[in-house]
Formats: C-alpha cells, sequence, structure tokens
C-alpha cells in the first residue's frame, strides 16, 4: 500500500511472541493511521472491564501515511491504551524521530500486550524483532537511559523510555524520547512500567512506497516553500510555544497559584524573550521540520545544573504560573526534573500546585508532606515532584493517583480546587471567561486536555486565524468585557476544531504548521492523495476525524459504567469562583451556563442529553457498534 510500510508488529510479553502480520487496507481506507489506528484497535481488541494496569491492556504505538516522508514535519508518532489516569480513552503523541524510524523498519503500527517475566526492553532493527532484558538500565532516568542505550546500541537507533516513575506505576507516567520530546498525557508510561517495559529502540533502512514519487517529491518542495513565505514563520521559530506567554497573560487567561486566579505580575520573568537570553543553546526540531520550536539549552539552580529541552508554554504556564516559580532557571529545572523522573509536567506541576494549595488550607499537614511548602518556592516544588515520582511516603503513593483520586481521598473541600476533567488534570489555560474554550476543555476526549480543540483565540479576538496573528493582536486594555455567551456558536466552533486538530493525528503530521503559521489544510489533503494514490479532499478527511470522535467517545461509555454528562463538568472553582484578580476580576461561568454549552453541544454532535451518541448518529458517520 502506497504511503504506508505495510505491516503490523504484535509482540505478546507473556508469551514472549512476536507476529508480524499485513496492514488491512480496510482499516487504512476507513481510519487513515495514527490515532485512528488506535482507536479502532482499542475498541476492537480492547477486553472490556481491562485492568489499566494489567497484563490484557494495550499499549498501541501507530505511525500515520505522512509519517516519514518528506514534507513539513512529518514525524508525529501517536500511543494509545486504556487510560491509568481516567479510567477511559487514552492516546498521546510525541514529536521527534521515533515513527518514521519505525516506518524504515517496516511497521505501520505495534501492539504490545502481556507483561514481561523481567524488567526489558524491545529491540527492533528492521525484520529483526527482540525482548532483551533491561537490568543494566532499570531504575535509570528516562534520559539517563537513552543515553545510555545509545552508547551500548548506536546513535542512529531511535529510542523511546520511561523514568523511575513509569516503572513505579505513576498513573501519569510519561513516554520520553530525543532527549527532550514526550508523549506526556494520559499515564501511558505506566502502561509500559506495568507491562516490564523500560524502552524500546528502532533503527529502519527500508524504504516507504510512494503513489507518485516525482510529483510528492515536487509537492514537498513546494510545501515547504509556502511554510517559509508565511507571515508568522521567523515569528514563531524563535521562541516557539513559549512566545504565547506574555499574550496568555495579558488577556487574563495565565493559571496562577492553583487556578486561584488568571494573571501573574511576574510574567516578563518567564517568558519567550527569557527562555532564548538565559537558557537557549541551540533550536532542536523534529523530523523534517522548517519550524523547529524545541529550544535546547542549560540551566543552572541552586538545586543543580542541567542539559534540557524547554521549557514550552504549558511547563511555563503550571510552574511559573500554578506554582509561582517566578525564575526561568528554576522552571527549566523542574521541566528536566519531571523528563528524567519520567513524569508529565503538567500533571506533576498540577499535582505539586493542588498540595500546596491544601497545606495552605490546613487540610494537609506538615507531618504528612514531610515539610512545609509553598506557592513560589523552587524547593518545595522539587520536593513534591520527587515525592510523587518516586512514591516516597504514604502521601507520595496518594498524589501518584493524580488530584481527582487525592481529593477524594483528602476531601473536606478539596474537590472543589481539583483542577481535572475525568480524572486528567487540566493545562495551562484558565477559562472563566473564555467559555468556548471551557467547553473544548470539558470535552476533550482523554480527558482535559488543550490540543484537541485550541480555540481561546475565539473568545478573545474572534477573526485571527492562528497563534502569530493573536500574539499580534495585543490586548486592548487591563480589563476584558465579560463574555457573551453564545452556547451554539461556541459548540460549532468547539467541534469543528476538534475535527480538524486531530485529523492531523490521523495523516501523522504536526499540526502547528497550521495552527500557528495558517498554512492552508488543503495542502495535507493534496499531500495525502499524491503519496496514497487516495484522491481525498480535507472534507473527506474531516469526516473520518469525525467518525473517530465518535469511536473514542463509545470507549469511555463502554469502558465506564455510570459514563455520562457529569464526567464533562468542570472543576467547581471555575463555576462557583470569580476571578479575584486580573483582567478578567470578577468573572466566572455559572453552572446553568455550563449545562447549556453543554446541550448546545450535545445537540450539534447528534448525541442525547446526558452526552451519548445516538445509534442514528453512530451510523452516519460510519460506525456499526
Amino acid at each position: 500500500m502506497d504511503g504506508y510500510a505495510g505491516k503490523v508488529l504484535r509482540i505478546d510479553l507473556s508469551a514472549n511472541q512476536i507476529i508480524k502480520e499485513l496492514l488491512s487496507e480496510k482499516m487504512c481506507a476507513e481510519f487513515i493511521g495514527g490515532r485512528g489506528f488506535v482507536a479502532k484497535t482499542l475498541y476492537q481488541e480492547l477486553p472490556p472491564d481491562t485492568d489499566p494496569l494489567g497484563e490484557n491492556n494495550l499499549f498501541i504505538i501507530a505511525t500515520g501515511p505522512l509519517s516519514g516522508h518528506f514534507l513539513p514535519a512529518s514525524g508525529k508518532t501517536h500511543f494509545g491504551s486504556k487510560s491509568p489516569a481516567t479510567g477511559g480513552y487514552a492516546d498521546s503523541n510525541m514529536g521527534g524521530h521515533f515513527g518514521p524510524a519505525l516506518k524504515y523498519a517496516g511497521y505501520d503500527m505495534a501492539v504490545i500486550t502481556g507483561k514481561a517475566a523481567i524488567p526489558s526492553y524491545i529491540f527492533i532493527q528492521d525484520n529483526t524483532v527482540e525482548i532483551r532484558p533491561a537490568k543494566t538500565y532499570w531504575g535509570k532516568g528516562s534520559l539517563t537511559c537513552e543515553e545510555m542505550m545509545k552508547k551500548d546500541l548506536g546513535e542512529d537507533f531511535q529510542i523511546l523510555t520511561i523514568g523511575p516513575a513509569g516503572e513505579k506505576l505513576v498513573k501519569f507516567a510519561c513516554i520520553s524520547h530525543d532527549f527532550g520530546r514526550q508523549a506526556g498525557r494520559t499515564g501511558i508510561g505506566a502502561v509500559l512500567g506495568s507491562k516490564n517495559i523500560k524502552a524500546i529502540a528502532v533503527k529502519g533502512t527500508g524504504n516507504i512506497p510512494i503513489f507518485d514519487l516525482e510529483k510528492a517529491y515536487i509537492k514537498g518542495k513546494e510545501a515547504f516553500k509556502k511554510v517559509s513565505e508565511k507571515p508568522g514563520f521567523k515569528g514563531w521559530t524563535p521562541e516557539g510555544t513559549a512566545g504565547i506567554t506574555d499574550w496568555v497573560n495579558e488577556v487574563g487567561a495565565f493559571p496562577a497559584k492553583n487556578f486561584q486566579t488568571s494573571h501573574i505580575d511576574h510574567c516578563h520573568k518567564i517568558n519567550g524573550k527569557k527562555v532564548l537570553e538565559r537558557l537557549k543553546i541551540t533550536d532542536k526540531g523534529c523530523y523534517c521540520c522548517p519550524t523547529p520550536c524545541g529550544k535546547y539549552g542549560k540551566t543552572k539552580t541552586a538545586l543543580g545544573s542541567a542539559f534540557m529541552e524547554g521549557p514550552e508554554f504549558e511547563t511555563i504556564s503550571l510552574f511559573g504560573g500554578s506554582c509561582m516559580l517566578e525564575s526561568i532557571e528554576e522552571i527549566a529545572y523542574t521541566n528536566y526534573l519531571c523528563d528524567e523522573l519520567g513524569i508529565d509536567t503538567i500533571s506533576g506541576a498540577s499535582v505539586a500546585a493542588f498540595v500546596i494549595e491544601c497545606f495552605e488550607k490546613g487540610l494537609i499537614t506538615k507531618e504528612a508532606i514531610g515539610k512545609n511548602v509553598k506557592f513560589g518556592d523552587f524547593d518545595s516544588v522539587v520536593y513534591l515532584l520527587e515525592l510523587m515520582s518516586l512514591r516516597k511516603n504514604e502521601l507520595g503513593d496518594l498524589l501518584a493517583q493524580g488530584v481527582k483520586v487525592a481529593s477524594e481521598k483528602i476531601k473536606n473541600g478539596s474537590e472543589k480546587f481539583a483542577i481535572h476533567v475525568k480524572g486528567l488534570e487540566w493545562t495551562g489555560y484558565e477559562c472563566r471567561n473564555a467559555p468556548s474554550m471551557m467547553l473544548a476543555y470539558m470535552t476533550a476526549d482523554i480527558g482535559a486536555h488543550h490540543n484537541r480543540a485550541w480555540v481561546l483565540g475565539h473568545d478573545v479576538v474572534g477573526a485571527a486565524t492562528n497563534v502569530h496573528d493573536l500574539i499580534s493582536a495585543g490586548a486592548d486594555s487591563d480589563t476584558r468585557p465579560k463574555a457573551v455567551i453564545d452556547s451554539e456558536a461556541s459548540a460549532q466552533f468547539v467541534i469543528d476544531s476538534q475535527h480538524t486538530r486531530p485529523a492531523f493525528d490521523l495523516l501523522g503530521c504536526c499540526r502547528l504548521q497550521m495552527m500557528e503559521l495558517g498554512f492552508e489544510v488543503e495542502n495535507y489533503a493534496e499531500l495525502y492523495s499524491v503519496i496514497t494514490g487516495k484522491k481525498m479532499t480535507w472534507d473527506d478527511l474531516i469526516k473520518v476525524s469525525e467518525k473517530v470522535w465518535n469511536l473514542t467517545r463509545m470507549i469511555w461509555v463502554r469502558e465506564i459504567k455510570d459514563f455520562g454528562r457529569h464526567f464533562d463538568y468542570p472543576p467547581v472553582r471555575f463555576y462557583e469562583e470569580p476571578t479575584p484578580s486580573g483582567p478578567n476580576k470578577g468573572y466566572c461561568i455559572s453552572k446553568k451556563e455550563i449545562d447549556e454549552l453543554l446541550d448546545a453541544y450535545y445537540s450539534a454532535r447528534g448525541w442525547d442529553k446526558n452526552g451519548i451518541p445516538t445509534e442514528k448518529t453512530l451510523n452516519s458517520v460510519g460506525l456499526k457498534i
């Protein structure tokens, strides 16, 4: 099949069995690749009521038809499982170079089941696939392990690793690659740890068939040229995602003190400019990327020095805002520490901020924590990251479950400021005056996450088409008017974004060229057709994306017995506590308005009042469930 490597790798760790099978043409036609393959395989093959950390859970790696080809930013890899963090559908993706290498080795997808008898790693070199002992690497940090394995196997191997947190089954453990790329969300690092797998190493030397090689080369060159001519090309690359820090703070969407408010005074100390001035050594890009948003640098703090990639915006916002660290060097060090320990920076910072607020309110004692902790204190944050990642005491064991479970145990009102949806911690945008973005978080299909539908600009400046335009628009004043909520318009805008952005996860390429630069989506449909020989318009791809969105919802319905509307509600803080300071002072979205947003969203999707897709809707999108 053109565009695809053509094989699926199946590894049963319990049986020590490796099977290679042909990739289904029907699967490709109906689900494209990437997250489509993940959703379809989970629904079809995951036994109902599977323990996320049990042997029967699946760990899926999936590439897309555009992965590994000569076109901008075609290095995305998708991962999927049943989430240890939420108990529902899980996927996470990363850039870097692993996905292309897997395709060059001959595999579009790998499905891993069972549990290895001893700590192990998976070795893939073209046709050779082996389960090897990992005693030397077990217990090492993610970054340290990758360095060791490259020395042992060769620099040209692309390697995924987990850290001590994944080994200890911390429910927001991540997977690391390329010394700074992470599949951070939903706890899939814990799934690998539960299977006794420390790492996966791949080297591929094959090629991928292309329907029209000459035309694909010409169109690829044209795509690179078009990207380089976009107005935001030179403005985006220098600071990467950190470049949006000032704007988010100016419009009052920057999380502060565990989302107690939405603006900080020290933003100028931790923004993208400070990353360049005080940390950066060089730009760092993923496979075939013309806009390298990664910043590789070095930080020096009172607790140590480190080389690291980042910090990106989410890490800055959660550590610099929610935890209130005021030094870019300290934020960068927490970034490094999370990478080495193997936890998601978003969840790690959120758990730390939650604990600090609980301590300030007298809900957790100094004795339980092991020391006094406070917002803005670097030592407190580092201590808490190690406590949760290494499960150092009884509290560390609880915190390793995430804020939802921790708040259910601590109680006494802590549930109101446990900032999550469906058990997944909220990312770096405060939304009490941003109804569309609030709805996007509420309905994201893995729990609270921004990457499914980043629509904050719609709430703030409306017509801007990409992040560069939003930053150029700036903020009009120190205060923003109360958002006028048009539930139907917000619902449709969120749904459109939830189909568009995840479409890139089907194809196996990065969405940032479209989102940040305005690189037109029609280019991707054309590249797909030239590479695979299958004619599809962008509208055709969007229809597949809609089908996958409904399928992921049905995985939640099957796996969570009482799943429905109440799983989509945001933290109580966001509808009971008006923002106390900053440009959005005095504003919040009421519970009634939240229900109106959900009503409009469910109606537009063709779901019932409880948020469950109807049989008519499932049939209309091509699902027979």
